[in-house]
């Protein structure tokens, strides 16, 4: 899924100059996945409590490749748009389907692989990355992202038969307490509301890293094709250290605690780096390369955990079918991933992109203060 929801990234500076996107029109054209994945987060909890997950990842595999080929297809805004409105539809059916068959695979084997499951995900976005950031030269963004969309596809299908079959994804409940309709606002609901707006916080900055940090380092820093893909890479390779020792972290510290260092923290040393790097690099570009790459990397270590986390503090709210929790926090967290870079991009216009890169660190920072509401 990496692969294919990061599959533009290191493209992005190519794309929004070939169609001729402003930075304000680029933030626009990213409301199309952010649309699409709020209407795929609301569909996918329904349709997995009352279809299973293996049939709704079914589908979803094959919606969200066809996305990435319609991005590489587009030659103006609405086609970029419509692109990123059915990868956006499809991310969001694989994103919930997944994270609720990787809570069920918890509770059988009882151990925790929720955010090492996460770092696979990282792994495929880290690979996307360097893959797009070093053929960059050589390939252009047509060929190379009709490639990925359709070899992903390739590959999603036989991977798909290897999910939960029905009778153990729990897709039903198992008691009469688990309600696939749940109200909108009420003392229950409420505390997925908290966990929604911490997973905001964090998939905004994430999304803002992904989708900003080669720009920031093309137009804001004089760093040329390829090389500005680093600040993403160095991002997710520390998001892929994190997740892969992030079941280990929320076990001996704690998921809250985990979150709120990762929060603050990665928050503080994100923004220093931005501060410092971004003036620094016309008389010392090296220096401000190095320091701007571990920003983004801190960025990276705090945001790995926050959105298993918050997956399973949803999940074990008791009274919900955990599919319905994780899709109603989904729908929030997911949108600000992808709605996240259009206020960026907005600011940026109105400001410049350095100071609106300000805007995702304090979302991150918004992350760490939510951390209160988890109680796993």
């Amino acid at each position: 899924m990496g692969i294919v929801s990061m599959g533009w990234v290191p493209r992005i500076p190519e794309i929004k100059e070939a169609i001729g996107l402003t930075n304000t029109e680029l933030g626009l054209v990213f409301i199309g996945s952010t649309l699409g994945a709020v209407t795929g987060a609301q569909l996918a909890g329904r349709l997995i409590h009352t279809f299973a997950t293996r049939r709704v990842i079914s589908c979803a595999i094959v919606v969200m490749p066809l996305g990435l080929v319609g991005m590489g297809l587009a030659q103006n805004f609405a086609e970029l748009f419509i692109a990123l409105f059915i990868m956006g539809l499809g991310y969001a059916g694989l994103d919930i389907s997944s994270n609720t068959v990787a809570v069920e695979v918890e509770k059988l084997l009882d151990r925790k692989w929720m955010v090492s499951f996460h770092g696979c995900w990282s792994v495929g976005a880290f690979a996307t990355t360097v893959l797009g950031g070093s053929i960059a030269h050589a390939v252009e963004p047509r060929e190379n992202l009709v490639g990925v969309g359709l070899v992903s596809l390739l590959l999603f299908i036989p991977f798909s038969r290897f999910m939960l079959p029905k009778e153990l994804d729990n897709h039903k409940g198992e008691s009469a307490d688990t309600e696939a309709k749940i109200p909108l606002f009420s003392k229950v609901t409420a505390p997925l509301w908290w966990m929604g707006f911490g997973m905001l916080g964090g998939m905004i900055a994430e999304g803002s890293a992904s989708d900003w940090g080669a720009l920031l380092l093309k137009d804001s820093m004089g760093i040329g094709k390829g090389l500005n893909a680093a600040a993403f890479a160095s991002f997710s390779l520390a998001m892929i250290i994190s997740r892969f020792s992030g079941d280990w972290a929320l076990e001996k510290f704690g998921a809250a605690r985990t979150v709120k260092i990762g929060g603050y923290g990665g928050a503080i040393l994100w923004g220093s780096a931005i501060a410092i790097a971004v003036p620094l690099a016309d008389s010392h570009p090296l220096p401000a390369f190095i320091i701007i790459n571990l920003g983004f990397a801190a960025a990276g270590l705090g945001i790995g955990p926050m959105f298993p986390a918050f997956v399973l503090a949803a999940s074990r709210l008791p009274g919900i079918a955990p599919g319905v929790a994780i899709a109603r926090v989904g729908v929030t967290g997911i949108a600000g991933y992808f709605i996240g870079p259009t206020i960026t991009g907005y600011l940026a216009d109105l400001f410049s992109l350095p100071v609106a890169m300000f805007y995702p660190v304090a979302l991150l920072a918004m992350a760490g203060f939510f951390s209160r509401v988890i109680k796993v």
